[in-house]
């Protein structure tokens, strides 16, 4: 995708990841938007696996942290905002809130729920990771265009660097995710793909955005 000519005015930034300030944020790969009979599935996550599993083992690897970030709603809400929106999801302590066997914690992964979009947005993923001494995170996971945009959306507005690695995200669409990319690449991170982040965690490579100027 060519670069539009506002997009255009940007500073480059490339940059190593230093494993100790940096964290891999794994957004919603739940039951509910991912396996058969869950709430609202979208369909293809197992192409996600591949290229999420490669960056784990890297982070691993290399003692960054991994920080599982899961949608969770509490059942008898008189008004939850996302359920105004979408069909109700994620309820706490049933199957569709859980993480995905795939991708089940490790010992020393931590777990965050979040009620909204965004993993920032009430939650203590900030408090967190300022106390890990963490500055960048590497977000992946479901859906580009809602849940893994509001969250690296305010990560950027948090002072974080964010790095997607695009074959490790999927959208509502093809179009979505171009889009979703384009900007997250122009205006407030870095694209990437799963094999140059591993590279990137474990063998010290600069990362470089996929966006192009």
């Amino acid at each position: 995708m060519s670069i539009d000519s506002f997009s255009a005015h940007r500073s480059e930034e490339t940059f190593p990841l230093t494993p100790a300030h940096t964290a891999v944020l794994v957004v919603d790969m739940l039951n509910d938007f991912c396996k058969p009979g869950g709430a609202m599935v979208l369909p293809g996550y197992e192409v996600l696996l591949g290229p999420q599993r490669t960056v784990l083992d890297a982070a691993r690897a290399s003692d960054a942290a991994v920080v599982h970030v899961t949608d969770c709603h509490r059942p008898g809400l008189r008004q939850d905002r996302e359920f105004l929106k979408r069909t109700p999801h994620c309820v706490e302590g049933t199957w569709g809130a859980a993480i995905v066997d795939e991708l089940a914690p490790h010992d020393g992964d931590l777990v965050v729920k979040k009620h909204r979009y965004s993993g920032f947005f009430n939650t203590d993923l900030d408090l967190t990771l300022k106390d890990m001494a963490v500055d960048t995170v590497v977000v992946m996971g479901v859906v580009t265009n809602i849940c893994v945009r509001s969250t690296v959306h305010d990560a950027f507005f948090l002072g974080y660097r964010a790095v997607v690695p695009e074959d490790t995200v999927a959208a509502t669409g093809a179009r979505e995710q171009a889009s979703s990319l384009y900007d997250i690449g122009t205006h407030f991170g870095l694209v990437a793909d799963a094999a140059a982040v591993a590279e990137a965690l474990t063998g010290g490579a600069t990362l470089t955005n996929r966006i192009a100027a």
